[in-house]
C-alpha cells in the first residue's frame, strides 16, 4: 500500500515539475533543436501508447491486465512513456538553461524515477519473464541507461 503512496508522490511530482515549465512558459520554443526532440518525443509517446494498447493508466505505478510487452519502443526501452516525457521535458534545457527548468526537469526526473523502480518492482511480481528482459533492455536512454 505504501508503495503505491510513493508512487502517487512521484506521479505528482513529475506532473508539477512539468506545470511549472507550461507556466513558465519554458517547455516550448523557437528554437529547431528543441522542436526536433520534443517531435521525436511526442512520436515515440504516441508509438509507445499504440504498442501497449488499450490498457488503463494508473495515478500510482501498478501491473496492467495481459501479457508483458516486450515488442516496439518496449523492445529498446522498458519504460517508452516516460522516456518520452523526460526528453521532452529536457529539451527545454537546451532553449532555457535556467535554474528553474533545471529544478523542474530534475523533479519530473526524480518523479518518474520513482515510477520507474516502483513499476519494475511490481513488473517482477507479476511476470516471472521480466528478470531476463530488464537484463537486456534499458530503462529510458538505448544501450545506456
Amino acid at each position: 500500500m505504501y508503495l503505491k503512496l510513493i508512487s502517487l508522490l512521484g506521479y505528482l511530482l513529475a506532473v508539477s515539475g512539468a506545470i511549472y515549465l507550461v507556466y513558465s512558459e519554458q517547455l516550448f520554443s523557437e528554437n529547431l533543436i528543441v522542436i526536433g526532440i520534443q517531435i521525436f518525443a511526442g512520436l515515440l509517446m504516441i508509438w509507445s501508447r499504440v504498442t501497449f494498447g488499450l490498457r488503463s493508466f494508473y495515478a500510482a505505478a501498478d501491473t496492467t491486465k495481459g501479457e508483458l510487452v516486450t515488442k516496439g519502443p518496449y523492445h529498446f526501452l522498458r519504460h517508452p512513456i516516460y522516456a518520452s516525457i523526460i526528453y521532452f521535458v529536457g529539451a527545454a534545457l537546451i532553449a532555457y538553461p535556467f535554474l528553474g527548468v533545471l529544478l523542474a526537469f530534475l523533479t519530473v526526473f526524480i518523479g518518474l524515477f520513482i515510477r520507474m523502480i516502483l513499476e519494475e518492482k511490481f513488473l517482477k511480481n507479476e511476470y516471472p519473464e521480466y528478470q531476463a528482459y530488464s537484463k537486456k533492455t534499458k530503462r529510458f536512454l538505448p544501450y545506456i541507461v
